[in-house]
Formats: structure tokens, C-alpha cells, sequence
């Protein structure tokens, strides 16, 4: 059996149940510790009574060297300070052979067990960003991504994890500072630091909108099989992480920032089916709790309506670079070849 946690809050909580939907879809056997940051997501979640889901709240959860640095961090920092200490209390408290920490905003598209078969003999398992070159981050934001991350409760995995743990308690802010940024830049050393850990080779693992322009995509009816343009090694794609997609005002997705280029056809392949799994997540919400706002809501548009030509545009198309109506998403997009938008 896989085992998974995860953290989120009500704010996340349709990106987090489509994400545990999506195992459900493609993982034959596993289990998922959900961490409820607050009493509303506790709340809904024991109620919704997830079949493979364990749903633990924060006040269970909480050490005395969490609280006592809780007060010094925002809500973001003390999520990015919680996701180690998340994994050391499921292998602890559950007696767990491994546990691997998932992102709230991920979308599995087919079963995740190859990501860990892959580890072979190694305690651990870290994801590169694999940035696309015109947005490598790796300096401020590191080469890794905690996205999806395996331990395995072994002496040296745990040696592993109790270093960061540590290190997150001791410094995790949402800055850089002294080559330390949040709890992402301590893993750009661990391969040389300690012998047990294993980077993810399957590309299949860790799609996102900073290096999805390097991959072509297809979808086969049962997988959507990507290939690297650059190589041209295909893979099933195993899983996307939605890295700061957002709801804004007026029914409308920010598929991510701005900045990152998401051709039509990933879009199409890629985020049309994720918008379809927040809308079937937010109905089961809904079911539970007609009351609870299940994500956040931004007035972040980057100024579309400000511009009357772009607003035209925007309302006639349905898009604007990565604005995207939700109409748009769900019935399809108008053709007009004239304007080249992205």
C-alpha cells in the first residue's frame, strides 16, 4: 500500500480533495493523511468520511517546538515550517514502512507507484523542479521541489528526515536569506550530504508551469503520454503540480502566473481536465457544507478590464494569456487566429 500525507486548509480544500479523488481514480491501493489546518476543513472532511483518507487536525498534530515558533511565521511559512514534521508524525504515530508527502495542488493522471518503485534500495526520494531554462529559479528557489517527497522509516531515512525537521523548526521563511529559502533550498545538498537519497529520473513526475514548455503531449485514451522535445523520451504523465493557480472574481481561473507560456494544447490536455476536478470536488463540498467558501477568491485579473480592448478580447475569447473563464473551460474556446494572446 502507498502511503501519502498532505496539508491544506479550507482554502485549498477543492484543490485537495480533486487531488485525493485523482488517487482514488488511479491508485489501486493507498492511504492518505490529510492534515486539517483549520476546524472548517476538519470539520467537512471528517464528514465527507474519504474511504482511504485519515483526516488529523491540527491540534492533534501540533508539537511544543511547532507552538513555540508558530507566532514568529505567516499561515504560509507555518504550513512550509509543518510539511516535514507532517511525514515524521504519520511514520511515528502509525508505525509506517514509508510515507511521501504530497503537494495540495497536485493532479494525478496515473498511478504513482512507478515514482517509488524507482527508489530501489535508497531511503528517500526527492523531485527536481527541472526548470525550462528562461525560468531557472534554482538559486533562490533550489534545484528541488517539495512536491513529492518519500521517506522510508529506515535509520537513514529518518536521519534524513530529523535533519529537516530541524532545520525547518530553526529557519523557514518566506525569503532568501544565507542560501536558505522556506524548506525548498535546504534539499539542494543532500545528495552530497547524506547517500541515501534518490532523485526522481521518471519525467513522468513533477510537470509544472515552470517546465512544461519542454514536453509534447498526447493523450491515448487511458494515459496522457508525454514527450521531451529535447530527447525525445516519452513517459506517462504521472502527475501536475498547479503551482499557483487561482480563482478570480468573476468566474474566471488563473491557470498560473503570467510569466510561465501554457500552450493551448496543454491547456486542452492538462488543465481543462483539472478545472472539470474542482468543479466535481467543489460539489461534493457543497453536498456537505452548502455555507463554506472552498477556495479563495482573487481580484488579481492583471488588469484585463482595465483595458477596454482587452476586456473585449477577454469577454468575446473567454482568454487572456492565463485567464481563463470558467465557461471557456468547460464548453470549449472560440477560434479567432487574427489575435496571438499567448
Amino acid at each position: 500500500m502507498l502511503k501519502f500525507c498532505t496539508l491544506f486548509n479550507t482554502t485549498y480544500l477543492s484543490r485537495g480533495l480533486a487531488m485525493y479523488n485523482s488517487l482514488e481514480q488511479h491508485s489501486e491501493n493507498f492511504h492518505l493523511y490529510i492534515f486539517a489546518f483549520d476546524d472548517h476543513c476538519f470539520d467537512i472532511l471528517t464528514k465527507m468520511a474519504l474511504k482511504h483518507a485519515s483526516i488529523i487536525s491540527l491540534n492533534t498534530f501540533e508539537n511544543d517546538r511547532l507552538m513555540a515558533i508558530k507566532g514568529g511565521r505567516t499561515a504560509g511559512e507555518y504550513c512550509w515550517t509543518c510539511a516535514s514534521s507532517t511525514i515524521k508524525y504519520c511514520l511515528e504515530k502509525y508505525s509506517l514502512d514509508h510515507c511521501t508527502y504530497i503537494d495540495a495542488d497536485l493532479l494525478f493522471f496515473s498511478d504513482p507507484a512507478c515514482l517509488l518503485a524507482e527508489m530501489g534500495q535508497k531511503s528517500v526520494l526527492i523531485t527536481e523542479h527541472r526548470y525550462t531554462p528562461k525560468y531557472d529559479q534554482s538559486l533562490t528557489s533550489g534545484i528541488y521541489c517539495v512536491q513529492f517527497m518519500t521517506f522510508k522509516n529506515t535509520v537513514e531515512g529518518m536521519e534524513v528526515l530529523n535533519w529537516w525537521v530541524d532545520a525547518c523548526i530553526t529557519w523557514c521563511f518566506n525569503r532568501f536569506e544565507d542560501n536558505k529559502f522556506g524548506d525548498q533550498k535546504y534539499l539542494d545538498d543532500w545528495t552530497t550530504r547524506f547517500d541515501t537519497v534518490h532523485v526522481l529520473k521518471n519525467h513522468g513526475g513533477g510537470v509544472a508551469p515552470w517546465n512544461v514548455q519542454q514536453y509534447t503531449f498526447a493523450n491515448n485514451g487511458h494515459t496522457i503520454q508525454g514527450k521531451e522535445t529535447a530527447a525525445e523520451n516519452s513517459f506517462d504523465l504521472v502527475f501536475y503540480h498547479f503551482h499557483d493557480f487561482q480563482y478570480i472574481k468573476g468566474n474566471t481561473y488563473r491557470l498560473s502566473a503570467p510569466v510561465y507560456h501554457l500552450n493551448r494544447k496543454v491547456i486542452k490536455q492538462i488543465y481543462k481536465p483539472y478545472t472539470k476536478a474542482l468543479s466535481i470536488a467543489e460539489a461534493e463540498i457543497y453536498a456537505v457544507n452548502a455555507e463554506i467558501a472552498s477556495h479563495e477568491l482573487s481580484e488579481n485579473n492583471s488588469g484585463i478590464n482595465k483595458v477596454i480592448g482587452r476586456a473585449i478580447l477577454f469577454f468575446l475569447m473567454g482568454y487572456y494569456k492565463n485567464f481563463y473563464t470558467k465557461r471557456s473551460m468547460e464548453y470549449g474556446f472560440l477560434s479567432m487566429k487574427t489575435f496571438r494572446l499567448n
